[in-house]
């Protein structure tokens, strides 16, 4: 049997490294801090990238990465936290996978890996050192797990799946029969 200590130690230095680089990324979207857009320049982002309606799927992603971030490293609702974290990168992950898997040409590399590690810590517990243990893990039941994962599952292969229909089918500015758009003349 291994050491519960270290087990526990591990799992709080885990979460407080993934959550922290989480809820960084995710107040770049929201709040424009750590030289991000905030939610105007990451709404204009995300309908770039094919997420509409864009305010809402900033918002979404931004509480995603923040709120999921900050309530792993204080290993506080663990499940719904891990899983709200990896919808938010499963999203990313749609958006990368055209360039491939490694980070270096533009792939889904780091937020795979962000997304695979804040669902361990989902599905594993936040561990003797959180909130959760302090609480009586009252947030971390057995039946949250399955509601917080199977909830977020639906809801980013909705989501993702919706990009995907956007993309493929043709918009008026893509369609070589309308030809040009006319321009303007000056008033």
């Amino acid at each position: 049997m291994g050491h519960p200590n270290r087990r526990d130690l591990g799992l709080l230095v885990l979460r407080v490294g993934t959550g922290a680089v989480l809820a960084a990324h995710g107040t770049q979207k929201l709040l424009g801090w750590f030289g991000g857009g905030g939610i105007e320049g990451t709404t204009k982002a995300m309908e770039a990238m094919g997420f509409h309606p864009g305010r809402e799927s900033a918002v979404a992603a931004g509480l995603g990465e923040a709120g999921g971030g900050a309530l792993l490293a204080l290993g506080l609702a663990t499940p719904a936290a891990g899983a709200a974290a990896a919808g938010a990168m499963a999203g990313a992950v749609a958006v990368h996978a055209p360039a491939g898997f490694f980070a270096m040409s533009g792939g889904y590399e780091y937020p795979a890996f962000l997304g695979f590690t804040a669902a361990a810590i989902g599905i594993t517990g936040a561990g003797r050192y959180s909130l959760d243990h302090a609480t009586g893990h009252v947030l971390d039941r057995p039946w949250v797990v399955v509601t917080a994962f199977l909830g977020t599952a639906i809801a980013a292969a909705a989501v993702v799946n919706r990009r995907a229909q956007a993309q493929a089918s043709p918009g008026p500015e893509s369609d070589p029969e309308s030809g040009p758009e006319p321009e303007s003349e000056p008033a």
